[in-house]
């Protein structure tokens, strides 16, 4: 019987996406298919209204659309261009400026945004024609866009780990969010020695000295951007606010600071706002079905059933964390990041913290795992962005962006197996774990 609810999940699931229906709706006719296995049509549906109703009944969810607001606010107010030009002063010393500036203008705007594709709209818009104008090459620029824009889904505020938090059955926002400071960092740098090394080999750029009138201005106009990263983590980790309190306070500080750059008026919020409902209706909708669908799999047991496969072939942590990152890198590649995340933490986090693994650390690792599959085809929402605004086929990028994998691939070999790259600053900071 549990084979046949598996197959039933799964097999429904996979022809629903592959005969072009919505993720989200997959999701839940999979469920209600599964569910009606061993119960009537009329209850299965209650079962899953149900489910959907409680999962989404959760204070700590509504600081996703406030944080997709204050992300669209950005977006219109100017503060990619400001921070951009901040990266400069940053990168401007190292060979291929542009492309550093590309990674660190990523990793400030995205941790602002907590948007991947925003970011790799907003920087790669700005940035593809300055490089092109140095003479990169199209297809290194937008490699090195869409590898770094999901840096900011690890350095807080990040909807992902809110997610992450909900669906592991309440992991601590605060010890999240200072947990992706340093993989997220991590990831950045590890992206800009490969951009560097390539850079200075194909000769892309020569380095820029700032003047130091030119550096203070260009801080100074940036940070009262970058001070929203400071009121965000400074009040959380003050008890100032929660988590969700601080997504509203975002909204209200970016909307200030937009009408003071004089690039936003106050007839544009009505748009900004539509745009904000429309994508948190998606990110919600996929959080109930998923609810619904993380019911049918723990009362088939499937948790349990992959749990005893894996250790059927391992009983070695080292050696189950190599699976599980393996497994979550192939479903990267055919699921976007949102979906994979509240499919598969039920399945594995069971599994890990029966090995000891702490599950902010767990968390951590997902949440970059899941980033790398953004950038790859055939369903990578960064990398169609990154070649759309950097005017590059897809198949001219792929290329380019094999070293950058290499790379991503060896930093999250570090997240996983060095676990205080995760928990120093919750340990250090809110003395979390004891």
């Amino acid at each position: 019987m549990e084979w046949d609810i598996i197959l039933t999940l799964f097999g429904v699931f996979a022809f629903l996406l592959i005969i072009g229906v919505p993720i989200s709706f997959s999701i839940g006719l999979a469920s209600l298919a599964t569910i009606m296995l061993s119960l009537p049509f009329d209850p299965a549906i209650a079962v899953i209204a149900q489910k959907m109703a409680t999962g989404l009944d959760s204070f700590a969810l509504l600081a996703i659309p406030f944080f997709i607001l204050a992300g669209n606010i950005m977006n219109r107010g100017g503060i990619a261009l400001r921070l951009i030009n901040f990266a400069k002063v940053l990168g401007g010393r190292l060979p291929g400026p542009l492309a550093h500036c590309n990674v660190l203008a990523n990793m400030m705007f995205g941790a602002l945004s907590g948007s991947a594709v925003a970011s790799a709209a907003a920087v790669g818009g700005v940035m593809s024609p300055m490089q092109k104008k140095e003479g990169y090459d199209p297809a290194f620029s937008a490699a090195v866009n869409i590898t770094s824009c999901p840096t900011g889904l690890l350095i807080p505020p990040s909807n992902t780990l809110i997610v992450y938090s909900l669906i592991s059955g309440g992991t601590s926002i605060s010890a999240l969010f200072l947990a992706g400071y340093l993989p997220g960092i991590l990831m950045g740098v590890g992206l800009m020695v490969v951009a560097g090394i390539i850079a200075k080999r194909k000769g892309y750029g020569r380095p820029e000295k700032a003047t130091c009138s030119e550096a203070f201005y260009r801080m100074l106009d940036a940070l009262p951007s970058l001070a929203l990263i400071v009121v965000i983590m400074g009040g959380i980790i003050a008890g100032i606010f929660t988590a969700t309190e601080a997504s509203a306070v975002a909204v209200v500080y970016t909307i200030g600071l937009s009408m003071i750059y004089g690039e936003m008026k106050l007839t544009d919020l009505p748009k900004v706002i539509l745009d904000s409902a429309i994508t948190t209706s998606i990110v919600l909708l996929l959080i109930g079905t998923s609810m619904g669908m993380s019911w049918a799999m723990a009362n088939a047991d499937i948790p349990y059933m992959i749990s005893d496969g894996l250790n059927a072939v391992s009983e070695n942590p080292i050696v189950i964390l190599l699976m599980i990152n393996v497994i979550l890198l192939i479903i990267g590649v055919f699921m976007d990041m949102t979906p994979a995340l509240l499919i598969f933490t039920p399945i594995f986090l069971p599994l890990a913290n029966q090995m000891g693994i702490d599950p902010v650390h767990f968390g951590i690792i997902m949440t970059f795992n899941l980033c790398i599959g953004i950038c790859t085809p055939p369903v990578g929402s960064a990398l169609f962005v990154g070649c759309s605004v950097g005017d590059v086929p897809i198949d001219k990028v792929l290329k380019p962006l094999l070293p950058f994998f290499v790379m991503l691939l060896f930093t999250l070999m570090m997240v996983t197996y060095i676990p205080e790259i995760s928990l120093y600053l919750p340990r250090t900071i809110l003395g979390y774990g004891g």
